[in-house]
C-alpha cells in the first residue's frame, strides 16, 4: 500500500498538476510571465507574489480562461504563496537603465534575492528554483548559499535562466542568415553577461560562416540586451522577451517533473564541467528530469575560437559566483 507522500506524488505526477510561484509578479517581467504561466496546461495553482500590486495582477491573470487557480499576495503572506510550490520562478529586482551593466544591479538585487530565497528556503525547500533576477552569474550562487545555510540545498533544483540568450541567438542568426529562427537551434553556454555568454555557432548548420560576419553575430548575442535598453531610453530593460524565455525554460521543468523524455535546455547550475578549475557553476545543455537536474551534458567539440570564449568566460565566472558566495557571508 502506497503511503500518503507517494500516493500524493503519483497523483500529481500523473495529472501534471503543479503550483507555481512568481516573486516579483508585479514588474515588467513578472506580469507577462505571469500571464504566459497562467496558458501552462501543467500549472493548476499560480502564486504571485511582490511587494506591491499583486493581488491585481492576480485578478487580472485570474479572468484567462485556463483550469487553473490564481491568487496574488503581498509580503505579509509570502508564505502562502510559497508553501506547496513545486516550481518559483524568480525575477524580482531593478531593471536595467542606460549605461548599467548587469553588475551594477548587484547591490540591490543581491538582497532581494537572499531574502526571498530565504522564505522559499523556509517555506518551499524541495521546489524546483529558477532565477531570473540578474546578475544571474552572482544571484544563483547568493541563492545557493542561502539554502546550504538553511541545510536544505539541493543543486538539481537551481537554475539560472539563461533561455534569453538562447532566444536571442536562434533569432540574431536566422536575420544574418536569412532563415526562419523557429528553425535555427543554437547552444548558449557559459553565464548570462557580456563576454560570459558563448553561443556555440559552430555547432549550428552555419559553421562556416566568414569571421567578420560570425563576430558582429557573436557579439551581438552576448550584448542583446543592450539594445533593449537604449531603445526603451531609461525605462527598463528586456522584460517581454524575458519573460517568453522564463516561461520556456519553467515550462521545460515542469516537462521534465512530469517525467516527459529529452527535454533539454541550457542553463547555468551547480555544474562538475570546470568545478576542478574553480568555476563552480556554469550553463550548458541539462536534461531535465523528475528530481530537476537529470544530466549536465559536456560541451561537445568546439571550434579554436569558442575554447577562447570559453577561457575568457571562465575567469570572469570565477569572480562573479565568488562575488555572489561573498555577499552572503558579509550579509546571511
Amino acid at each position: 500500500m502506497l503511503s500518503k507522500v507517494a500516493t500524493r506524488q503519483f497523483s500529481k505526477s500523473a495529472s501534471t498538476a503543479y503550483k507555481v510561484a512568481v516573486l516579483g509578479a508585479g514588474g515588467g517581467i513578472g506580469q507577462p510571465l505571469s500571464l504566459l504561466m497562467k496558458l501552462n496546461p501543467k500549472v493548476t495553482d499560480l502564486a504571485l507574489y511582490d511587494i506591491k500590486g499583486a493581488p491585481g495582477v492576480g485578478a487580472d491573470v485570474s479572468h484567462v480562461p485556463t483550469n487553473s487557480t490564481v491568487k496574488g499576495y503581498n509580503p505579509d503572506a509570502i508564505d502562502q504563496a510559497l508553501k506547496g510550490s513545486d516550481v518559483v520562478i524568480i525575477p524580482a529586482g531593478v531593471p536595467r537603465k542606460p549605461g548599467m551593466t548587469r553588475d551594477d544591479l548587484f547591490n540591490t538585487n543581491a538582497s532581494i534575492v537572499r531574502d526571498l530565497a530565504k522564505a522559499a528556503a523556509e517555506h518551499c525547500p524541495k521546489a524546483a528554483i529558477l532565477i531570473i533576477s540578474n546578475p544571474v552569474n552572482s544571484t544563483v550562487p547568493i541563492v545557493a548559499e542561502v539554502f546550504k545555510n538553511a541545510g536544505v540545498y539541493d543543486p538539481k533544483k537551481l537554475f539560472g535562466v539563461t533561455t534569453l540568450d538562447v532566444l536571442r541567438a536562434s533569432r540574431f542568426i536566422s536575420e544574418v542568415e536569412g532563415t526562419n529562427p523557429v528553425d535555427e537551434k543554437v547552444t548558449v553556454v557559459g553565464g548570462h553577461s557580456g563576454i560570459t555568454i558563448v553561443p556555440l555557432i559552430s555547432q549550428t548548420k552555419h559553421k562556416n560562416m566568414a569571421k567578420d560576419k560570425r563576430d558582429a553575430l557573436i557579439h551581438r548575442i552576448q550584448f542583446g540586451g543592450d539594445e533593449v535598453v537604449k531603445a526603451k531610453d531609461g525605462a527598463g530593460s528586456a522584460t517581454l522577451s524575458m519573460a517568453q524565455a522564463g516561461a520556456r525554460m519553467a515550462g521545460s521543468v515542469l516537462n521534465g517533473l512530469a517525467g516527459e523524455h529529452d527535454v533539454i535546455e541550457p542553463t547555468f547550475v551547480d555544474s562538475p564541467l570546470f568545478k576542478s578549475e574553480g568555476v563552480e557553476f556554469f550553463s550548458s545543455k541539462v536534461t531535465l528530469g523528475p528530481q530537476g537536474v537529470a544530466k549536465i551534458h559536456d560541451l561537445g567539440e568546439l571550434a579554436d575560437y569558442e575554447e577562447e570564449m570559453v577561457k575568457t568566460a571562465k575567469e570572469t565566472l570565477i569572480k562573479n559566483i565568488q562575488k555572489g558566495q561573498d555577499f552572503v557571508k558579509q550579509n546571511p
